[in-house]
Parts: C-alpha cells; structure tokens; sequence
C-alpha cells in the first residue's frame, strides 16, 4: 500500500480570492499531474492529507476527482477534533462536506485545541502512515508550510525510504504553461 501526505501553502499565503481563482486551478492541476503520475505506475493507493484551507483541500479535491477514474482512497486528518470550528460558516461547510466524502477521516488528538504539542504530534502521525510527502512549497518563499517542510527535511536524515516530492513556484510556472497549452488545444 502507498500512501502520500500532501500539504502546502493556505491560500491566503498564495493570495487566493475565491474558489475561481486562477492560481487554485493551477495548483490543482499540478497537484494532479503529481498524483496521476503516481497512479499510472502503480505506486499510490491513499491520499491523506489535512484540512487546512489551501493546498490541504484542494489537494483532497483533486483525490476526489482522481477516485472516479482510479483506486484512490482519501484520508483527511485534524490535528485535533474542533479544528476549523472558528472558520466562516461556509469554510465549515466546506470542510463538512471534504469529511462526508472522504474514504476516512479522524484528528489525531480527540480533543480541542490545546497548543502547539497537537501539530507536532500530528506531522509525527503523518510520517508514521505515509510512505511520501508531496509539498506545494518553496522554501525561497517560507509560509506555515515550512515547518512540516523542516520537518520532513529532518526525518529523511533518518530514514532512506521517505520520500519529498516538492513543487515549488518555478514547478507552478510550468504548471500553468502546461496548463495553457493543453486548454488551447481543445
């Protein structure tokens, strides 16, 4: 069995407006690049991710779509039971539906918010079920993401069968040139 965490930038580090946003299309569409990849060799079974807004979700949106054409499971983990419990009503709804549709969800700390323990506890959690990491991160340009990024970067100190897929802003770039392209000639 594979398994992937994929995290990265929230969208308001991306500067993001709205689920329209062209920049959210292109980072969909190389996170599924990714992720097809991995599937046509064989070599991805789950996605477990988290649920920050950002690359969290569109992450497991892309795992959606992808489950309808592949033998891809979704997982979608919290770093603690009420996480996004103070979001806007429709990120709440957002993130209800991401769980409803989800293969399996759970947080790895049954209860609320306690501090910063929860979020370390949870990287170790994903290292522990997850065979890969794929971050949308660059490190040139730091956001929250850098420190499941040092993180990673530590544990593969340790170990040689982890691996760290990172598409950074010059992958985006080409991401969004392929994009172009493969829009033009339909």
């Amino acid at each position: 069995m594979q398994r992937i965490w994929i995290s990265g930038y929230r969208g308001y580090e991306l500067g993001t407006f709205g689920d329209k946003d062209p920049k959210i299309t292109v980072i969909k569409y190389a996170i599924k690049q990714c992720l097809t990849n991995l599937l046509e060799e064989g070599q991805l079974d789950w996605v477990i991710t988290g649920a920050n807004l950002g690359v969290e979700q569109w992450s497991a949106e892309v795992a959606l779509e992808l489950r309808q054409d592949y033998n891809l499971r979704l997982a979608v983990m919290l770093p603690y039971l009420d996480f996004g419990s103070r979001w806007s009503e429709n990120n709440q709804l957002k993130l209800q539906n991401l769980k409803n549709q989800a293969d399996f969800w759970s947080a790895t700390s049954k209860g609320p918010y306690q501090g910063g323990r929860q979020f370390r506890e949870y990287q170790q959690f994903m290292f522990q079920h997850t065979d890969r990491a794929l971050l949308v991160y660059d490190p040139e340009y730091p956001g929250k993401s850098k420190y499941d990024y040092e993180m990673i970067e530590k544990y593969l100190e340790k170990r040689d069968d982890y691996q760290l897929d990172l598409v950074d802003y010059y992958d985006l770039e080409q991401a969004a040139r392929d994009y172009e392209g493969n829009q033009r000639e339909w």
